[in-house]
């Protein structure tokens, strides 16, 4: 489901669908009203002075007069804080039990009747009022978190348990004058996040929700650079909230400097969160080891694939495998939206349109579609119909979402009026993932999950569930407000785990539209453009590059803007489609009924250029399944910032229109119409432009030649890039270090779309006399061809 069905699903038979959505909007406030607690007067409470401090492993709690808060540095260096008694578990973000205690951080007094925890790798201090500083070993203040505030109903208790659902609460941060910020799930206009509030709520794609504060997944991740460090913190809470941000001004001459600033506010739920210090690299593994590590997608899922979004059946999908095939163009998967299923009802399939599933499945990935999959997309909302499988086997497991006063939630979903699983039920997510065996059945080898946010159609306000609804959460029990944020996530682990459970021996596709923090764990997803036109393309490289840095790196965007967009011209449509061939998921649409978007639709020059960024994709695969497997041991993303490896350097931190494909590619796209040559901003180091073969030095800028032909591609002086060789097997492209310097890279092994054991093959290169030497570490033999580039010169 794309923003076109959305449409066409409020507008159906015009008026008569329009008033179901408003009656639903309607019963939504009705139900809210009736069932939360109505607002009143209100309690503000800071924590107040510090009474005393006990210890605790990795630290310990200190009490102050009206609060308490309690942290704990683990053995990776990461800080935990936790106030009024929150702890880090129950969490949906972490994986597994959460990381040991630091045994030699030690609590100790600090002046002024603070205290402080001191470790190896952090110093926490902790002032008489409630300030947070978090400071590097030496002393260096990287943030400081003022003292917290609480709002509760003057009925309440001040300083209740943990996350009390009629308490929101606001905490303002300070970090240095030069702090750039990043995160919060991918925002645009990005990467970097300008000042102005950021909204922490999954909003339903467009046209529900547009503009910076609104996305399909949102997470309250922020990553802080400066010249005195990098952190990233982490908010663990899933309500409703706001980030406001505004960056800091450094003094001119005698001046003083103005720190930049963040504010968090949340309508309810703990004040809890960690904070992680250190290099890029370092953040992103300990933020791997906190909340799970990447998982790894089956090798076809890094070719070329297709989106078939209309209601065209097999006959569409043959056109569509058939064009690739007979003009030479890789293809590796085709997605088929919900047109697929019977009345938009999921796990059905519309047998009119597709008579036989499995026979097409088998037959495009056999020698008629050169290996082609089917992905189907799914989505939560279940027709609420007696006599429909899902929706009687749902009633009979007690499976969906309920009301304040008992029965399932209803909602209005594309097909009519839904039901909605509640994914935080263990019991359900198991009965939910035993569902995959139909799909798989009918030949599907990957999943697509689609208005998960939930979303529920409606004609004003928030397109989702009465905020009332009542949840399992792990049997804690609660309501939407906490839940909606992770339920896309919940979805996510109950498909994961369901075709994990059917096909052991399989990595599987899944691809989710939503989430929230941990979404890694489960699969990827792909950027929600607001617009289409050259501002989507920068909106899309500035999402992709914002969710790398939150820990989800298997992500794309839609070739050509949002499905039902305008059309794009052939030049946006060529720059798009070579910006894409550079990213982890590279998925093109096919929309029937708004201007086809194949390559042969857009002329023949478009054509011979899109091939050409096809056939580079290929060749670059085994590169592609390198940082893969490097993403999962380490977190590390396939696509990073220029700054990624030197966050000191503020020109990097503000350089936005370029990205490094691993460490050893340099991809700079263009981003904007008529751009033949462009400048680029250099790291530090030798590069080669890998067209022309010259040899420019960093940091700096250069300018490089940008004819529609292709977009400007760097690769790193002394680097191995592992590639596809002209007879199908890997080999080793280096490019030649500069005299007296050295290099190397990495080389996973891939098992193929299995779990079997991968070998991470390590290289060095060197330069003697006028030969470049190339060694494996741990043995004579290199093992794969090799062929050198660049004069070194």
């Amino acid at each position: 489901m794309d923003a076109r069905d959305l449409v066409r699903s409020v507008r159906l038979v015009g008026a008569a669908q329009g008033l179901r959505a408003a009656r639903a909007a309607w019963r939504v406030r009705r139900t809210d009203a009736r069932a939360l607690p109505r607002g009143g007067r209100e309690r503000a409470r800071v924590p107040g002075p510090a009474r005393g401090a006990e210890p605790r492993p990795g630290g310990g709690v200190v009490h102050f007069e009206r609060s308490s808060l309690r942290v704990r540095v683990t053995a990776g260096g990461m800080v935990f804080c936790g106030w009024d008694g929150a702890a880090p578990e129950p969490s949906y973000a972490l994986a597994g039990a959460y990381p040991q205690a630091d045994p030699r951080a030690v609590l100790e007094p600090d002046k002024d009747g603070g205290w402080r925890v001191v470790s190896e790798r952090v110093l926490v201090t902790v002032t008489r009022l409630g300030a947070v500083e978090v400071r590097t070993p030496g002393g260096v203040v990287l943030r400081r978190d003022l003292p917290p505030r609480w709002w509760e109903p003057v009925d309440g208790v001040a300083g209740g348990a943990e996350g009390t659902a009629g308490s929101r609460w606001t905490q303002r941060s300070e970090v240095p004058a030069d702090a750039r910020f990043f995160g919060l799930g991918g925002r645009t206009p990005g990467p970097r996040l300008r000042g102005g509030p950021y909204r922490l709520w999954n909003a339903g794609p467009v046209p529900f929700r547009a503009g910076r504060g609104t996305r399909s997944l949102t997470m309250p991740v922020l990553w802080v650079v400066a010249d005195a460090g990098g952190h990233l913190v982490f908010h663990d809470n899933s309500w409703d909230g706001m980030v406001t941000l505004r960056e800091g001004l450094e003094g001119a001459g005698s001046g003083h400097d103005r720190p930049g600033r963040c504010e968090v506010r949340m309508s309810g739920g703990p004040l809890r969160y960690w904070v992680l210090t250190g290099a890029p690299s370092r953040v992103l593994h300990g933020w791997r080891a906190l909340t799970g590590a990447p998982v790894l997608p089956p090798r076809w899922a890094l070719g070329h694939q297709a989106g078939l979004w209309g209601t065209g059946g097999e006959r569409e999908v043959r056109r569509v495998v058939a064009g690739y095939a007979e003009r030479g163009l890789p293809l590796s998967a085709v997605h088929l939206g919900a047109g697929h299923h019977r009345g938009r009802r999921g796990f059905t399939v519309d047998s009119g349109r597709f008579p036989d599933l499995p026979a097409l499945a088998d037959s495009l990935r056999g020698s008629e579609g050169g290996g082609v999959r089917l992905v189907s997309c799914v989505d939560p909302a279940v027709r609420a119909e007696p006599g429909e499988a899902v929706y009687d086997g749902g009633l009979g497991e007690d499976a969906f979402v309920r009301g304040p006063l008992g029965g399932p939630v209803r909602g209005l979903g594309p097909a009519g009026e839904a039901v909605y699983p509640d994914f935080t039920d263990p019991r359900v997510r198991k009965w939910w993932g035993g569902l995959y065996s139909e799909r798989l059945g009918r030949g599907f080898a990957g999943f697509c999950h689609e208005m998960n946010d939930p979303v529920s159609l409606a004609a004003f306000g928030d397109a989702t569930l009465p905020r009332s609804a009542g949840h399992c959460l792990e049997s804690r029990g609660g309501d939407h407000r906490e839940a909606h944020n992770v339920y896309a996530l919940a979805m996510a682990r109950a498909g994961f785990e369901g075709v994990r459970g059917l096909r052991p021996h399989e990595r599987p596709l899944l691809l989710s539209r939503s989430g929230w923090a941990g979404l890694q764990r489960y699969g990827g997803t792909w950027t929600d453009q607001t617009s289409a036109g050259w501002e989507g393309l920068r909106d899309a490289l500035a999402q992709v590059i914002g969710l790398g840095l939150c820990g989800v790196p298997y992500c794309g965007a839609d070739v050509g803007g949002p499905a039902g967009s305008p059309r794009p011209s052939p030049e946006l449509y060529l720059r798009w489609f070579q910006l894409a061939a550079y990213l982890p998921l590279f998925r093109t649409p096919a929309v029937p009924g708004s201007g086809r978007r194949e390559p042969w639709e857009f002329g023949s020059e478009v054509l011979e250029h899109a091939r050409a960024a096809l056939r580079e994709r290929e060749r670059l695969l085994p590169y592609f399944a390198t940082l893969a497997r490097l993403a999962h041991r380490s977190g590390a993303p396939y696509v990073r910032p220029l700054w990624w490896a030197a966050p000191k350097d503020r020109a990097l931190r503000e350089c936005e229109d370029a990205f490094l494909l691993g460490d050893a590619l340099l991809v700079a796209p263009v981003l904007e119409p008529g751009v033949v040559r462009r400048t680029v901003r250099l790291p530090r180091g030798w590069w080669y432009d890998t067209a022309t073969g010259r040899l420019h030095r960093g940091p700096g800028r250069v300018v490089v030649e940008a004819p529609r032909a292709r977009i400007p591609v760097l690769a790193r002086a002394g680097s191995v890039v592992p590639v596809a060789g002209p007879e199908g097997g890997v080999e080793l492209e280096v490019w030649a270090p500069p005299p007296g310097r050295t290099g190397g890279g990495v080389v996973a092994s891939d098992p193929g779309d299995g779990f079997g054991r991968v070998e991470l093959e390590r290289f060095s290169v060197r330069v003697l006399g006028r030969e470049v030497v190339v060694a494996r570490e741990g043995t004579s033999e290199v093992g794969y061809p090799v062929r050198v580039r660049g004069s070194g010169a």
